[in-house]
């Protein structure tokens, strides 16, 4: 083997397979511009186009965005209208990329809380893109990391009670099968960014041996430049997943 090849190999290697971001700061970056909340939204969703390209440029073929949380149904309803509005001119926007890029596009969460419009488009696009094999955009909305672990546990529960599942053989590989998407990888790398250090409920039962990065930068200044920035930083961790050096 060439050194070339070796290197090359080594770059593969150091590539997250999936990342996961909260996507976080929309808000505050529109207050310290004088702006509507909803306006840091739109500029966020500038951010998500660029992550996008950037992974696949470095070969990342799940991505993972924190769109929309449980929680997040008690902001105002004018925020939230305008949210939904934004999703759909999104999925509108950019399914010709998805498209092009033969990326197959996914949502985790309680999607029937959604608005009907929304739901309609997400589903008519997931529904054109899903035998693209390139790379997967998953989208959490109204999602909970709990939440999710407590339809799976009573999707379990039902299979008990239908003798479909023998308690004594629920492990933690019967658990994920159960979750919103079983079949995707844990997550490799968690970004968040804004500065604020904590998980917000967001794949708590995927991100166990997740690498985490947090940035100060907001996520509407959030760029491909900042994206290799945590792709270089992941590079520089030795993953032992309860191994010793």
């Amino acid at each position: 083997m060439t050194d070339e090849k070796r290197t090359e190999g080594k770059r593969k290697e150091c590539v997250p397979r999936h990342v996961a971001i909260i996507m976080d700061g929309n808000g505050r970056w529109a207050k310290k511009r004088g702006l509507p909340r909803l306006k840091g939204h739109e500029q966020g969703s500038e951010s998500v186009r660029a992550v996008l390209r950037a992974c696949r440029k470095t070969g990342v073929k799940y991505l993972t965005l924190y769109a929309f949380s449980v929680e997040n149904w008690i902001r105002p309803k004018a925020e939230i209208r305008g949210l939904m509005s934004l999703l759909i001119r999104f999925l509108r926007s950019e399914e010709h990329e998805l498209h092009d890029n033969k990326v197959r596009l996914r949502l985790i969460g309680r999607i029937d809380d959604l608005p009907k419009e929304v739901q309609k488009e997400a589903f008519r696009v997931m529904k054109a893109t899903e035998h693209y094999e390139s790379g997967q955009l998953i989208l959490a909305l109204s999602y909970g990391g709990r939440t999710e672990i407590a339809d799976a546990v009573r999707k379990i529960a039902r299979g008990v009670k239908t003798m479909e599942i023998d308690p004594e053989k629920v492990d933690e590989k019967t658990i994920g099968q159960y979750l919103y998407a079983p079949d995707v990888p844990d997550p490799d790398l968690l970004i968040r960014t804004s500065g604020e250090m904590r998980v917000s409920n967001f794949l708590l039962w995927q991100i166990s041996y997740s690498e985490f990065y947090f940035t100060n930068v907001l996520w509407p200044d959030f760029r491909e430049k900042q994206f290799m920035e945590a792709l270089e930083e992941y590079s520089r961790r030795h993953r032992r997943f309860g191994d010793v050096e």
